[in-house]
């Protein structure tokens, strides 16, 4: 039911966000908002308070954490009944201390994903105390292949239900993370004194980074749904001595899109008749792939990349770099001569965490839980031009007219939601949709998520462009 509650806002000590809310905790306290009343919509109770929507959301966010409202999707706000919610999904343990933050800036950070604690912290705790008190590879040596073997032979156990064709434990090089993998793979493939490498015109940032590190030229390359064109790789080929493609083939990060086997067929003819090695970067896939990888298709020059930082945990910055059949040295070389090799501690955790008997249900778990705020923003934009993917810890939002990437992302951080314009995502003289990519953060509640998507929406439904004399 609509409620005709008249909030009076007075003058006080304090952020105006906890003033609206005591004065809804008031309202409740003596029964003008009784269970199941309405509350006005954020803008209109702003414009009646004469402050920022941002505020009244805000305090609204702060009341559904604590239980006395409930945002229900497509309908609004309203008075919760007295009694103890359950969480809307129970494995989801959120980190306190994240949360706590959440609530103390008000900014939900959409940035990059952020992985539900279902139990692997308390896994990696345990095995972290038991390495300390009997660390296998000792506490007072060098990082060593040897010491590292029993961890990449992990690795490649971890690595099992990835199409990669035939591959050993001498194949693959374990990196501080999914980044320095793909750096360390372009040091060991990248010759001459201004080498060019090509990227699809719109990738992860991390392929442009590592190249700039490197002093490298860095080519852009259409694409349509199904992602790099062929046509336009060849051109690119014949253009430029390129020496190796970077592509994110089953998760393409990020429109979320995905390309084909018969796509990546095409893409492996044009590579070999130009000598064109391919890094694939496989961190972003969270469930089965769909096709199978370009070290499987074109086992010669098929360099793969993967982290546990999308499935586990970011925290622990193991990665992985499989090289293609008989370059295994080369890259063991470009790591060992850039950082000799992980941290011993670190390679002892990874030799147990990655075989863990319990580590396969707890990323099951870990992937439904994201896949529980998925199901949330779909809901709620899904009236809108939003390309998304269960399994896949982000969203591709195409903006309506009325809005400019830029001017978007500057209003969804007025009201506290923080995401990537799709200029992050390209080249610098490149022209770009107006879209923006936002990450599932499953470190703050359910509740507070949707809230923030909420405000996405209201953003959304509300255009803010003007014309200026």
């Amino acid at each position: 039911m609509d409620t005709i509650w008249q909030p009076n806002l007075t003058d006080g000590v304090g952020p105006k966000y906890k003033a609206v809310a005591q004065t809804i905790r008031d309202g409740v306290a003596r029964g003008e908002l009784a269970e199941g009343a309405k509350l006005p919509p954020v803008r209109d109770l702003a414009w009646k308070l004469g402050i920022t929507p941002g505020t009244v959301a805000r305090a609204y966010t702060i009341l559904t954490d604590e239980g006395m409202l409930t945002a229900e999707v497509g309908r609004g706000t309203f008075v919760a009944p007295k009694r103890s919610f359950a969480p809307l999904y129970m494995p989801i343990e959120v980190d306190s201390a994240i949360h706590d933050e959440e609530q103390q800036t008000y900014q939900v950070n959409l940035f990059s994903p952020h992985l539900p604690n279902v139990g692997q912290a308390s896994l990696i705790r345990q095995l972290l105390s038991d390495i300390a008190h009997d660390p296998p590879s000792g506490m007072m040596h060098y990082p060593s292949r040897q010491n590292s073997l029993s961890a990449r032979q992990a690795a490649v156990s971890w690595l099992k239900n990835a199409p990669l064709g035939g591959f050993r434990e001498g194949d693959l090089t374990l990196t501080n993370g999914g980044q320095n993998a793909i750096l360390i793979v372009m040091q060991a493939v990248l010759k001459g004194r201004r080498p060019t490498v090509l990227v699809e015109d719109l990738a992860y940032p991390g392929f442009r980074r590592a190249a700039e590190l490197l002093r490298v030229n860095v080519v852009p390359i259409a694409m349509d749904k199904d992602g790099i064109i062929p046509e336009a790789l060849a051109a690119a080929c014949d253009a430029y001595e390129a020496q190796i493609l970077c592509t994110s083939p089953e998760v393409h990060n990020p429109t979320c899109g995905f390309t084909p086997e018969s796509r990546r067929k095409e893409i492996v003819e044009i590579a070999r008749k130009h000598d064109l090695q391919i890094l694939e970067d496989d961190c972003y896939r969270m469930g089965a792939a769909e096709a199978p990888t370009y070290r499987m298709l074109a086992p010669e020059r098929g360099w793969y990349v993967s982290s546990i930082s999308k499935t586990v945990t970011p925290s622990l910055r193991i990665g992985i770099a499989v090289a293609p059949e008989g370059k295994g040295p080369k890259l063991r070389r470009a790591a060992e001569h850039s950082f000799f090799g992980l941290a011993t501690p670190i390679t002892d955790l990874c030799a147990r965490l990655l075989v863990h008997p319990q580590l396969d249900s707890l990323t099951t778990k870990a992937r439904m839980g994201t896949n529980a705020f998925v199901e949330i923003a779909v809901n709620i934009l899904g009236g809108y031009d939003l390309h998304w993917r269960m399994d896949v810890p982000f969203l591709w939002l195409k903006l309506p007219e009325g809005w400019r990437a830029g001017a978007f992302c500057q209003a969804a951080e007025a009201v506290g939601v923080q995401i990537r314009p799709a200029e992050e995502f390209a080249c610098r003289d490149a022209r770009v949709p107006h879209a923006v990519r936002f990450a599932i953060n499953a470190g703050v509640s359910l509740e507070s998520f949707e809230a923030a998507i909420g405000r996405l929406r209201d953003l959304l439904d509300n255009p803010q462009e003007q014309i200026g004399v």
